[in-house]
């Protein structure tokens, strides 16, 4: 286990100077006692009863695209602008609560609603006055005893340390002494800090964020057993029933689930442009609109196969998914264009429609199972794949396979009644 605390050196990553990030390198996956869920599940139990930390469990890059994306690294990621910090953590605290009670909630965390003791020091203009002590330089030697005043750098090779001269360390952590330090005014007279200002202990929040110059507290919440956009939707409707926002506060939602809603408003725009073009190149290529919209049909077979393979799975329609449907909306498209165009050839020999399409069936019955059967036996390692990715291809190989098995069988079935119902020539065959 490695661990890294804070943020890097050149300033975008949005990590806080509190977190940390532990990296666990894991064994070979053949010395497994389970799946990464089992592993991870592991890790939380352990965690539990570490008091002061809130754990949260992904992976480098996943929560790197994340943080640069939303700014957060959490699946749902829950923005409260507000003005008053207190009003934003007792919001943050409510829905924290609330999202905690739904189901596939794994972590919930926030830290608008922690406090950390700060010493404040209040400067009594008056008292320094008296004392000759202008307010700015006392602030000034006050921050060069606390955080440091660079002196210079030493160049060593290629190295340039920087020199910085600073107080003990008992100045920072003892706030008797911190009171009872000397300070030489410019009229050389030696006076103590608490005779110039008051030292006290206080609370205060962990920290302070800003977007387009507004202050927000942030909710982040992890997901895991069921589907982010069924968990989101939920999330709403709860946060919209229990919670009241005061005037001048309003609720943002977002991590990867505006990843999610952006794909999935991109596919609802790439799945009809597709479907169309499918149907203009049908149409061109056969010059017949009832062949065309019967080669059509096989979409729905198609599709029922690959929602149902997905719910026996228990997957979810992800954008993998997704991409999976219009892989299977193509070779559900070739099928049905082999059987129809071989049913065409025939109706133009001569041959009565029913004779055309029990014999095209018979003979357009191998290349049709070739085809499903080569693409699904070529996605079966994905389907069993349980290393890096698999998440990704899992989904993707569940729908085309089991849309495969649906669209095979009933356009080797369904389709050729269709064809002799509503196909080219099928008024002159009824009347016969």
């Amino acid at each position: 286990v490695i661990a890294r605390v804070g943020s890097d050196e050149i300033g975008l990553d949005p990590m806080g100077l509190n977190e940390t990030d532990s990296f666990v390198v894991l064994k070979p996956h053949s010395e497994w006692r389970g799946n990464k869920d089992f592993v991870v599940n592991a890790l939380r139990k352990v965690l539990e009863g570490l008091p002061g930390i809130q754990s949260s469990f992904t992976q480098p890059i996943e929560m790197r695209v994340s943080e640069m994306l939303t700014g957060a690294r959490g699946d749902l990621a829950v923005k409260i602008f507000g003005p008053d910090t207190a009003t934003l953590a007792d919001l943050a605290g409510q829905i924290q609560h609330t999202l905690s009670g739904i189901r596939g909630a794994s972590e919930v965390l926030t830290v608008a609603n922690d406090n950390v003791d700060y010493l404040q020091l209040d400067i009594d203009r008056t008292a320094a006055g008296r004392f000759g002590m202008p307010v700015d330089q006392m602030e000034d030697a006050l921050r060069a005893q606390v955080e440091g005043m660079r002196a210079g750098i030493v160049a060593d090779g290629q190295k340039r340390v920087p020199i910085v001269i600073r107080g003990d360390e008992s100045l920072r952590s003892d706030p008797a002494r911190f009171a009872d330090l000397q300070l030489r005014t410019p009229g050389g007279i030696l006076a103590r800090v608490s005779d110039m200002a008051q030292v006290n202990r206080t609370e205060g929040p962990v920290k302070l964020d800003h977007e387009n110059g507004s202050r927000f507290a942030l909710v982040q919440a992890f997901v895991s057993g069921r589907d982010l956009v069924g968990y989101v939707d939920e999330a709403r409707t709860a946060v919209n029933a229990k919670i009241k926002l005061p005037p001048g506060y309003r609720i943002v939602w977002g991590g990867q689930f505006e990843n999610q809603q952006r794909a999935s408003a991109r596919l609802m725009m790439v799945i009809p442009v597709a479907l169309l073009l499918i149907f203009f190149v049908l149409l061109g290529t056969l010059r017949s609109l009832r062949a065309s919209a019967v080669i059509l049909l096989n979409i729905p077979f198609a599709m029922v196969g690959g929602i149902v393979s997905l719910w026996a799975s228990g997957q979810y329609l992800s954008a993998p998914a997704s991409v999976g449907f219009i892989a299977l909306l193509g070779i559900a498209v070739l099928n049905g264009l082999v059987l129809v165009a071989y049913f065409r050839q025939l109706r133009t020999e001569g041959l009565p429609m029913g004779e055309a399409v029990r014999l095209g069936a018979e003979r357009r019955l191998r290349p049709v199972l070739m085809t499903a059967s080569i693409t699904a036996f070529g996605l079966v390692p994905l389907l069993f794949a349980s290393g890096p990715g698999s998440e990704i291809q899992r989904p993707l190989a569940i729908v085309v396979i089991g849309g495969l098995i649906t669209s095979t069988l009933l356009t080797l079935v369904l389709l050729p009644i269709l064809f002799e119902r509503f196909g080219e020539g099928a008024e002159e065959a009824v009347n016969d």
